[in-house]
């Protein structure tokens, strides 16, 4: 279910360049698939608001950005 969200999220922090089914099927970095900079700043954002958690802005948790499924088992261990 984190999962999901973290896709819709996704596809809102793209304005649709990368879409939900797109996010939640990556086989490489969602970076690699359009996902920008913008939209990295926008996704952390949202995932701030809906989840009540800090992102960490180091390069670690930067990458958790690419990684729907990395990113979901943080917030699910929060």
């Amino acid at each position: 279910m984190i999962k999901e969200r973290l896709a819709e999220l996704v596809e809102e922090a793209s304005d649709g360049a990368l879409t939900a089914p797109e996010a939640l099927s990556a086989t490489v970095p969602l970076s690699a698939l359009g996902l920008t900079s913008v939209g990295q700043m926008r996704l952390i954002d949202a995932i701030e608001t809906e989840f009540g958690v800090e992102v960490d802005l180091t390069e670690q948790g930067l990458e958790l950005l690419d990684d729907l499924d990395r990113l979901a088992t943080h917030l699910a261990a929060r």
